[in-house]
């Protein structure tokens, strides 16, 4: 296998140029009329044959429509569509939680859709030994498409030398403010976590909600968790650490960091009901000037920069702090982004193939001119600034240029089931108060059983 082949420094080392999506289910065409209705081509006794009608089903995780990866995923699938008038893409359109149950079901049936999305390196492994995915080697290589992508990302997604998935995104973890609501509250912009449990408290006895979570989709949570485990940790490698046997999730780094995840809710950080709100509720909380911080991967920014709270540069964004004097900021969660791969089964592979060809040929420059260029996997030709990116974008690109290595999503690392256990644990701590001793133990239990 090969999906570590890249150090962290290497991922981000971008000529810059997301996991995350949410929402309701949306199945239709991508045509944007009433009917999703096509008129065939008149055809004369000359005309050459009628080429056969093909349906391609495209499920992803760009159900908002006001997000620019929606809108420049139906700019996409409306061309190809209308160079290629005898094929129709349907989109199954989910958040990301949703369409991971889904692909799970669908892949037990062995139904898998023409095109899925999938995670990296320990997530993908579970398909891919299944042989659902087809090799997408020769595909790549046409158009000069693997040329496209940045150096050594597409390393996470290849198995015993064969490349199964085409990632949308390369990122890292940030916390965006409301400059506005942040000045409201009197606080500033925390240089240590210590400082930003504080901001929290004054903003909330102030009635200004001080952070936005989507935890319904339980690797928003995670994903937070495992930025203060790479600074209680005093840096990145703590679950490369556990996979070689070094260390345990009873580590006292760990513990220490479920404490500190702990004090986020304890001091009211996050919404009443958290745990109800998904990934696209959740954020929407922010971009719609309700609160003061959210932490997310840069690939938020286009949907936040396209959003009201954004205007009149009202967003700003920092680095994660150090915690208990810990860690270095310049160090950040790596995300290297969700994926496309193909059914191994589809009817129509070669067709199939040939639309997601087109489809990430076209995605660089279709989000670059949608504002949603940050943070994609691809090389982006032009000039941010000059297409109008806002000065919080520009920020966010200034911030990959820092990056001095960091560490990988709990998912992207360890086995499922053990993951299962982690993100059900992390979830439980936004309900109840919890020992954090005992929260390690029992992760650390369900790794030796599934390991």
């Amino acid at each position: 296998m090969k999906w570590f082949g890249m150090t962290m420094t290497g991922l981000l080392a971008l000529s810059l140029s997301a996991c995350g999506g949410g929402g309701t289910t949306a199945t239709n065409n991508a045509s944007g009329d009433a009917g999703g209705t096509k008129t065939e081509p008149t055809k004369t006794e000359a005309s050459e044959p009628a080429a056969k009608d093909i349906t391609i089903t495209f499920q992803n995780i760009y159900p908002d429509a006001s997000d620019p990866k929606n809108q420049m995923m139906k700019k996409i699938v409306d061309q190809y569509q209308s160079e290629n008038p005898n094929v129709t893409i349907e989109l199954d359109s989910l958040n990301t939680d949703q369409q991971k149950l889904k692909l799970k079901t669908q892949a037990a049936s062995k139904e898998v859709p023409d095109i899925t999305v999938v995670n990296p390196a320990a997530q993908m492994q579970p398909f891919v030994d299944a042989d659902l995915f087809a090799p997408l080697n020769d595909m790549v290589e046409e158009n000069g498409l693997k040329d496209t992508f940045q150096s050594g990302i597409l390393d996470y997604y290849t198995f015993d030398n064969n490349l199964y998935a085409l990632p949308d995104g390369n990122n890292i973890g940030v916390v965006y403010y409301n400059k506005k609501l942040m000045a409201e509250g009197g606080v500033e912009v925390p240089k240590t976590f210590e400082e930003m449990i504080e901001a929290i408290k004054t903003l909330k006895s102030k009635g200004i909600q001080p952070m936005v979570i989507g935890e319904k989709d339980s690797w928003t949570g995670s994903f937070l968790f495992m930025n203060i485990l790479l600074r209680t940790n005093g840096g990145p490698g703590f679950l490369q650490d556990v996979l070689d046997g070094k260390k345990t999730f009873e580590d006292p780094a760990y513990v220490e960091a479920i404490s500190a995840f702990q004090q986020l809710v304890d001091a009211g950080a996050f919404q009443d009901g958290a745990t109800s709100f998904d990934y696209n509720a959740g954020e929407n909380l922010f971009k719609t000037g309700t609160a003061a911080m959210y932490y997310m991967g840069s690939w938020a920014t286009g949907g936040i920069e396209t959003a009201e709270v954004s205007k009149d540069g009202n967003v700003g964004v920092f680095q994660f702090p150090t915690v208990g004097g810990k860690g270095n900021p310049d160090e950040f969660m790596l995300a290297p982004g969700s994926a496309f791969a193909i059914s191994k089964d589809s009817e129509n592979l070669d067709e199939t193939k040939k639309f997601l060809n087109y489809f990430m040929q076209n995605f660089p420059k279709e989000a670059f001119e949608a504002k949603g260029a940050v943070g994609i996997a691809q090389n982006v030709e032009g000039d941010f600034k000059a297409a109008g990116y806002s000065d919080m974008a520009m920020n966010v690109l200034d911030l990959f240029k820092k990056v001095k290595g960091g560490d990988l999503a709990f998912d992207n690392t360890i086995n499922p089931a053990t993951t299962q256990v982690h993100l059900s644990g992390t979830q439980s701590l936004f309900v109840e108060k919890k020992d954090p001793a005992a929260v390690a133990k029992e992760l650390q239990a369900a790794y030796e059983e599934n390991k």
